[in-house]
């Protein structure tokens, strides 16, 4: 059953049985309430009087305190600060665990949470939209206000519809439905926040203990309500921007090389996005993509993602600082997914199928249902929600074909109500993708009644079963979606990093670093302090640069040959907003791996074996010059002129083979007796 208790800290729901023990609903009071003295709790069933101490209930069951579902309970009690202040001593010590100090910490789920950066950005500001003097109905001065000019607030229906903002930011809705207290110009601390997570389940126990758990009994306390499917007023994300055209276009390149669709995780950060009041939008960094099979109509990814938690933690090593964290601005993390659905039209392969459009599908059931469940997966973590979590940021991008026959970018993510009805295991995607089917009850699945608005054909507002299908358009929210004005990605480097899990197209390969750090002489790289000249810099900047790459940043926190100590300072100079900084490279310099790895590429990039020099115009190896020099040198000494030897007679230029004494070999050039027949070294005769 459900017993209120209302006190200082407001009006809270306490679930526990008839038959739960008095000392079972002191705890559960405890976890409420801050800084209680648990001594010092004292409940009544009036407003005023009629206080009992609640120690002297303990050791009797809720029912027979004839405490009812629905009671309103009123609780009083000292808190830790008050008793040490007031210049009185409790009588009564508290127990050990108050003692220990473990009531002195909040221990309500939003009280504890941590925020993210851009969530705190939000709740500091009181986000009232600015208008300017109006020139016709302001007859005030410059410093005055009134109606026509005063802020608006950002949840403002008539400024939304003026610019075309089909949904209310995350924090707007949070301040519609719970307003600011203006004496503390934040989020009442008083009242518990107004938002609570879908759920479409069973309560299993049932609130009231009259009957077996579900599916052996059910009544009206612990089964669901009826749905009622309705459009989302408000989105957690409302933009998707990448920081520059070549991070989709990259991505897209692997289509085009195979004609197979690709999936990928989008990597970046959430910024406060201004263009929408109390907007938050996820700016894309680097497409990263998991292990897959692509195929021409589809793909396969292996779920869960077993490398998701070494790409988080990559991503929180990156470049952040307090001034970032201060702009809303959070570190990098998983943003979201993105996969294509391209194809090419038969007759022409260069212009793709239009098959996204509102006449057909913009998300099909089978994808809303996926997107649901990795959201499910990714709560968004914030003060505004009961529990503390509450719906959550994971974006889904989806590239798909124009009318134009060109390719266009479509951003999405599904409402709270989907992500219930695929944790309740109500619904499944359907053959036709514009629809989804609700699944029939069994034994251990209850469904729930679910309706929907439409207009009929007269243009009238009906409400409809859902059963057995019903639009996917009632699960989605979309989202906006664009490219800066003036690019400035996070990763520059000017020759990329071949991107992973690309097998057949690009390798990412040990060899291919070495090499490129080779050419970049970064073996030959010392600290800015022991050389400062500008050729120097300009090397050190080079390496900088290079290894400003995503795709290369997860490589070498995949291949192990460097710890995580040299993968940090990695991560913070991939990210770091001054490339062209001198002292940049600096500590990663002194790290052993570093160090470890330019031995060996200064070894692999050792001079080329003689098998393997250049050749000349005429097809034959280059004759080293000190070699030929040498030469030159024998043919002064012994007496005659230095005359370079031709490969093509095999002779010296204008010899005959037969002066001086000795013979040269036609074949082989070496220089034989006068009276020999048969060249000493070749064996072939010296007339041929």
């Amino acid at each position: 059953m459900i017993v209120r208790i209302r006190s200082k800290d407001g009006t809270f729901r306490i679930e526990l049985p008839p038959t739960a023990d008095a000392s079972e609903l002191a705890t559960k009071i405890l976890e409420i309430t801050k800084n209680a003295d648990p001594t010092s709790l004292c409940l009544s069933d009036k407003p005023n009087g009629g206080e009992q101490p609640i120690s002297k209930l303990l050791g009797f069951t809720l029912q027979a305190l004839n405490i009812r579902h629905g009671d309103m309970l009123h609780l009083t009690y000292k808190s830790y600060d008050d008793t040490s202040s007031g210049g009185t001593t409790n009588s009564a010590a508290p127990d050990s665990s108050a003692a220990t100090g473990e009531t002195t910490e909040a221990k309500r789920p939003w009280e504890t949470v941590q925020e993210h950066p851009v969530d705190i950005y939000w709740r500091n500001k009181d986000g009232k939209i600015p208008r300017k003097r109006d020139a016709k109905f302001c007859n005030h001065g410059a410093k005055g206000m009134c109606d026509y000019c005063m802020p608006l607030e950002p949840y403002d229906s008539n400024y939304h519809k003026e610019h075309s903002i089909k949904h209310l930011s995350f924090h707007a809705y949070l301040r519609k439905i719970q307003p600011v207290n203006p004496a503390t110009s934040s989020a009442t601390s008083i009242t518990p926040p107004s938002l609570e997570p879908e759920s479409y389940q069973v309560k299993v126990p049932c609130p009231t203990a009259s009957h077996p758990p579900f599916p052996k009994g059910i009544c009206t306390a612990c089964q669901p309500p009826a749905i009622t499917l309705q459009p989302q007023t408000f989105r957690m994300v409302d933009h998707v921007e990448f920081a520059s055209k070549e991070v989709v276009d990259r991505f897209i390149d692997a289509w085009r090389r195979t004609g197979s669709q690709r999936y990928g995780f989008l990597i970046g950060r959430y910024e406060p996005y201004p263009e929408v009041p109390m907007g938050i939008k996820a700016v894309v960094e680097a497409i990263h993509e998991p292990p897959q099979q692509g195929e021409v109509d589809g793909l396969t990814v292996g779920l869960p993602w077993e490398d998701e938690k070494r790409i988080q933690e990559l991503g929180s090593w990156c470049y952040d600082d307090a001034e970032m964290q201060k702009q809303g601005k959070g570190k990098i993390q998983v943003l979201g997914q993105i996969f294509t659905d391209l194809t090419p039209q038969p007759d022409d392969r260069s212009v793709l199928v239009y098959k996204r459009h509102p006449q057909s599908f913009f998300m099909s059931g089978l994808e809303a249902q996926f997107a649901a469940k990795m959201q499910a997966a990714h709560p968004t973590k914030t003060k505004g929600s009961r529990t503390g979590e509450y719906g959550s940021r994971f974006v889904t991008v989806i590239v798909t074909g124009t009318e134009e026959g060109g390719v266009d970018v479509k951003a999405f993510q599904v409402s709270e109500q989907a992500i219930a009805m695929v944790q309740a295991d109500m619904i499944q995607p359907s053959t036709e993708p514009q629809s989804v089917i609700v699944k029939k009850e069994t034994e251990g699945r209850y469904i729930p009644e679910v309706f929907y608005r439409h207009k009929n054909q007269y243009g009238i507002e009906v409400k409809e079963s859902a059963k057995p299908t019903f639009p996917v358009d009632y699960l989605l929210v979309n989202i906006t979606h664009g490219f800066p004005l003036q690019p400035s990605p996070l990763f520059r480097s000017p020759d990329p990093f071949p991107i992973e899990n690309r097998h057949g197209i690009q390798e990412q390969t040990t060899d291919k670093l070495v090499s490129k750090l080779s050419d970049l002489g970064a073996p030959s790289i010392v600290d800015s302090r022991l050389d400062a000249a500008f050729e120097s810099r300009r090397a050190r900047e080079k390496v900088a640069k290079w290894l400003s790459d995503w795709h290369l940043l997860a490589y070498w926190s995949q291949v192990g040959f460097l710890g995580e100590a040299d993968v940090k300072d990695l991560a913070r100079i991939a990210t770091s907003p001054e490339l062209e900084e001198p002292s940049l490279l600096d500590g990663l310099l002194e790290k052993d791996g570093w160090q470890t790895l330019m031995t060996i590429v200064g070894e692999t990039a050792k001079p080329l074996p003689a098998s393997s020099r250049a050749l000349d115009n005429d097809g034959f190896e280059e004759i080293p010059p000190e070699l030929l020099e040498e030469m030159m040198d024998v043919d002064s000494e012994g007496g005659g002129a230095s005359r370079p030897r031709s490969r093509l007679s095999g002779v010296a230029a204008g010899d005959t083979g037969r002066g001086g004494g000795k013979k040269v070999c036609p074949h082989c050039t070496f220089e034989n007796d006068a009276s020999a027949s048969d060249c000493d070294v070749c064996g072939l005769p010296l007339g041929g």
